[in-house]
């Protein structure tokens, strides 16, 4: 009997940081979790482009701080995401998908993204985002971000 060929040096790591994405972009449309659950503390997030949130931010928490919680603050209900497509590669795991909700002045917020995913015993130690930044501008310019009026859930359950 032929020895079947070996899988190739990381196929393991890729299928196993494909899935870990797969399973919290699942929650994060479920309502119970997101990819911020899996982001290391000391993970810097790129939004790459000319947006108002354009920038490197150096921890999760900066990140956090800075984007997710004042974008949780203009929405009227949570960030629901719908995946097109997860490709896996070494340590990179890229993430492409459309998400929507509403925003406290009752429009609808829509985008796409494409997350590039660095990651490393199982957790996201890297990422560089790319989004819609028309979309996302008018967003942040047109509600103002007030702690009091988050959507039900935690923060960790949106964009």
């Amino acid at each position: 009997m032929a020895a079947s060929p070996a899988a190739p040096q990381g196929a393991g790591t890729e299928e196993a940081n494909r899935a870990a994405i797969a399973r919290s972009f699942e929650a994060w449309a479920a309502g119970t979790g997101s990819p911020y659950d899996l982001l290391a503390d000391d993970a810097s997030w790129t939004i790459t482009g000319n947006s108002a949130a354009g920038k490197t931010y150096p921890s999760r928490e900066a990140f956090m701080s800075e984007v997710i919680r004042p974008f949780n603050a203009r929405m009227q209900s949570r960030l629901v995401p719908k995946v097109r497509r997860l490709y896996a590669e070494g340590d990179t795991v890229i993430a492409f998908f459309d998400a929507s909700g509403t925003s406290r002045d009752g429009r609808p917020y829509v985008n796409t993204y494409a997350w590039f995913l660095e990651m490393k015993n199982g957790r996201i130690v890297g990422a560089n985002a790319f989004f819609d930044s028309i979309a996302f501008d008018d967003l942040w310019r047109r509600v103002p971000a007030t702690s009091s009026a988050a959507p039900s859930g935690t923060e960790r359950r949106n964009q």
